[in-house]
């Protein structure tokens, strides 16, 4: 068959014109159909027509022309997959009474399971435990569904869950991270708390780098959650990290000058405090990055601008070091002097772009 023909026929499965498609594959066709692949994945037309829900053409395509139920794409997709992943019941329903392997597997070990808890559809995700799909069977990266429905947000789906498998909940990915941390770390209020009451979490369960769920919630700025998980998970606000960085520094890295306040203002916790074996402060950590307003907060709240780091270097020295010229300017304007850090090195000798050059040129007036 001609590829435009061909190209024609591929449309009418994408808008569902089952009438036309069938008038136009022919007998005839129908061996050459079976083998067409489109696009980069080499998608059937089994595929295309789950993945955009035409049930109706599913069918005929299935049914009527004869065409493999389990064609797998270059990611080993099967229609399965495509039809759970848009949240099409009645074409994931029609599979799976065909025969459908439940628990296939795409690339990266994903199920169908796993790829309808993307989405809030109860229905879908019904369908394929009632049909048998284990909930606990986890991806490449040690992700089960459970895990991904909570970074999704959906408390609804994580309560059925939670009825078909009590278990399901404790279950780490492979660097140790719990759906408690991706809730939190996504701003999933409503499952956090849902997790919180049906399930049985460490307060400050650490991943692999010594993360807590209460340091994602800072640093990404979830303070609704980072005081639920104080008040209703006794969370540690100064525990440390593998490196031995508070929630204070993962703060100031990310510039959430919100959880800043709140730790240091509310919670009391040392502006500061020092963190690694070489001793760093958050302030160094903010000029590093390049953040001027987190600077501002930090030194608001307390922070020495004259302290130094375990190697005698100063937040000037890490602001030219990440070749920040905002954050060099703002803390010359501030009285931070260019002095020399523990091997003599003066901070405007690590200056390579010309704006940071210039920003401490502008400081002596020589511009």
């Amino acid at each position: 068959m001609a590829e435009r023909e061909g190209r024609r026929l591929l449309r009418l499965v994408q808008e569902g014109r089952l009438e036309l498609l069938r008038a136009e594959l022919r007998p005839e066709d129908i061996p050459e159909a079976r083998s067409w692949r489109w696009g980069r994945l080499g998608d059937t037309l089994v595929h295309h027509a789950a993945r955009l829900g035409h049930r109706d053409v599913l069918e005929f395509l299935l049914r009527e022309l004869g065409m493999d139920l389990e064609a797998a794409n270059g990611d080993y997709k099967r229609p399965l997959h495509e039809a759970a992943s848009m949240g099409h019941g009645q074409c994931v329903s029609f599979l799976l009474d065909s025969g459908a392997s439940v628990d296939c597997l795409k690339k990266g070990d994903w199920t169908p399971l796993m790829m309808a808890c993307t989405r809030r559809n109860l229905q879908v995700i019904r369908s394929l435990v009632e049909h048998g799909a284990n909930p606990l069977l986890r991806n490449k990266d040690g992700w089960n569904c459970f895990h991904i429905a909570s970074r999704e947000g959906h408390p609804e789906v994580l309560r059925y869950l939670l009825d078909v498998s009590p278990g399901i909940w404790d279950t780490e990915s492979t660097v140790r991270r719990t759906p408690l941390h991706t809730a939190a770390m996504h701003g999933c209020s409503q499952v956090v708390e849902l997790l919180l009451e049906r399930c049985h979490y460490q307060p400050d369960s650490r991943d692999r780098c010594g993360v807590t769920p209460f340091m994602d919630a800072i640093q990404n700025g979830h303070l609704d959650i980072a005081r639920m998980l104080l008040e209703k998970h006794q969370a540690c606000p100064t525990a440390m990290d593998a490196l031995g960085a508070q929630a204070l520094h993962r703060a100031a890295v990310t510039a959430q000058d919100g959880s800043i306040q709140f730790l240091v203002s509310e919670l009391g916790v040392d502006v500061n405090a020092r963190a690694t074996s070489l001793q760093i402060p958050a302030l160094h950590y903010a000029a590093k990055e390049g953040h001027a307003h987190t600077i501002q907060t930090l030194l608001a709240l307390g922070a020495d601008i004259q302290a130094k780091d375990g190697k005698g270097r100063s937040a000037l020295h890490a602001a030219v070091a990440g070749q920040r010229a905002g954050a060099v300017r703002l803390l010359l304007r501030a009285g931070l002097r260019d002095g020399a850090d523990g091997s003599g090195t003066l901070a405007w000798q690590l200056a390579r772009k010309p704006q940071v050059i210039q920003a401490f040129q502008e400081s002596q007036g020589t511009t």
